[in-house]
């Protein structure tokens, strides 16, 4: 779990401490994303040969190499003194970080017996949705009060136990030499890459506007389609076509792509609305947004009991519901908005993805072969990274689209006295006037859009929703001792 806690927490850790990289390292602010955009394509890609690498290598082994590896390119990238460097090594740290996840998830399932998976589940899960929400909070506390180097030193210690954890209890399982389809796996990398490479670049160069982004979409399609032809007629595909025969494995990854797209959108909306249009300070932001996840923590560990009594689906209708309407409830935001509605908000909306991501990811390997393990705790950590990506991207754009029309049309009302400029020119109460105009005009244009994301989040959680009827629940592997 604590290998787990570190790789969630740095796809967001670091950032609210983008600017001050900035300036520290000398880049550009088109150029510092790419601290961001690094990490996130090689952790996409490189979740991808996990299950293969776990079965040539040995999962405490891979395990091992991949904690060490994380928390040595942490360290690193702590210590980078340009962005070159910083690039280069957040790319190390992504291709380390890719295994942590899917080994964590593979691990438990395979140590716990069937009738625990659900509490295990609900353990592990706070860890895996509670890094997002503490990423950004955690993060600006401690480049405020120390500096935005300790973003990759916190690691340290953590990767310390966890190393230590996994080299004293986990035991070796055996090592078998399979296929390893390298055209399959480049083919699946290619759109992989590719499809986060658009979603993470497409707002900063204006989407098919640019060629850049054409070219992306061009290379993904590509690749998904080169991928699904050579799996078909290839003997041994890279992607074993058992995995898609089972029912409740494909609607779980249906199921935690939404999760992702909820989870993840709300939180890159929030810090900017409170911090650009309310003003509050980073560190306060962080405490106004860490009730969240105290919902999530709350709500993982009933759920593993709830199973017991309740049948899964009903506990992930339940949690949609609650995060629809705490989306409901946000849509009637305004720039005044208190900080108890904002907490009270956020502690809903925690709970209802706590009732949702535990039974997904009990019922999503209910059904599923054991040896089938590996390759689908990948594909299903890729799947809810995957959502988080499209989800920032949609509302992303929709904010800045929106931000531009509110402008145009508020605008179109505005009416400032034709004689202003030439009344009292040394007056500053009315030569600032525009200027606060023009200000107010912004915030009211912030303040749909914003509320128009939050609606948008609100309508695709209700449509996922029907997507309950297509997963079964044989109650004797959910059944909690």
């Amino acid at each position: 779990m604590l290998a787990t806690v570190i790789q969630v927490l740095d796809t967001t850790i670091a950032n609210v401490a983008l600017p001050h990289m900035q300036g520290s390292l000398g880049a550009g602010s088109d150029q510092i994303t790419w601290v961001l955009t690094s990490y996130i394509v090689a952790a996409a890609i490189m979740t991808l040969p996990v299950g293969y690498l776990s079965q040539r290598f040995g999962r405490r082994r891979l395990f091992l190499w991949s904690v060490a590896g994380f928390t040595v390119t942490s360290m690193l990238c702590g210590q980078a003194g340009s962005l070159n460097e910083m690039i280069f090594w957040r790319l190390m740290q992504g291709v380390f970080g890719a295994a942590l996840v899917p080994l964590s998830q593979a691990t438990l399932l395979d140590t716990y017996p069937p009738e625990q998976h659900a509490s295990a589940m609900g353990l592990w899960g706070v860890g895996v949705m509670i890094g997002p929400v503490l990423g950004p909070t955690l993060g600006g506390w401690l480049t405020e009060y120390y500096s935005w180097r300790w973003v990759f030193y916190i690691n340290l210690p953590f990767g310390i136990l966890s190393l230590l954890g996994i080299y004293f209890a986990l035991p070796e399982r055996e090592t078998t030499r399979p296929r390893f389809d390298a055209l399959g796996f480049g083919l699946l990398a290619l759109a992989v890459g590719a499809l986060q490479m658009l979603l993470d670049r497409g707002e900063q160069v204006d989407w098919f506007e640019s060629l850049e982004i054409q070219g992306y979409a061009i290379a993904s399609a590509l690749g998904l389609y080169l991928f699904v032809v050579h799996s078909l007629t290839t003997k041994k595909p890279f992607l074993s076509p058992g995995l898609f025969r089972d029912r409740n494995y494909v609607s779980g990854l249906v199921f935690i792509f939404v999760v992702g797209i909820i989870l993840l959108a709300t939180m890159a909306l929030l810090p900017s609305y409170l911090q650009q249009w309310k003003g509050y300070p980073v560190v306060a932001t962080g405490l106004v947004l860490m009730p969240r996840g105290l919902g999530v923590m709350v709500a993982m560990i009933l759920v593993g009991r709830l199973l017991k009594f309740v049948d899964g689906r009903a506990l992930i209708v339940a949690g949609m519901f609650l995060v629809s309407f705490s989306l409901h409830l946000m849509a009637g935001f305004n720039l005044q908005v208190s900080r108890s509605a904002l907490v009270w908000t956020g502690v809903l909306q925690g709970f209802g993805l706590g009732l949702v991501f535990v039974p997904i990811s009990t019922l999503a390997y209910a059904t599923l072969p054991a040896q089938l393990r590996g390759e689908a705790t990948a594909l299903f950590s890729l799947s809810r990274n995957l959502g988080s990506s499209v989800g920032v991207s949609i509302v992303m754009a929709v904010l800045t689209r929106n931000l531009w029309i509110n402008e145009q049309q508020l605008g179109e009302h505005l009416q400032v006295p034709r004689n202003l400029a030439g009344t009292l020119p040394n007056t500053g109460e009315l030569q600032t006037l525009p200027l606060n105009i023009m200000q107010e005009l912004s915030r009211q244009s912030a303040e749909i859009a914003y509320v128009n994301d939050f609606q948008l989040l609100m309508w695709i959680n209700l449509a996922a929703v029907p997507l309950v009827f297509l997963l079964a629940n044989p109650r004797r592997g959910l059944e909690v001792a």
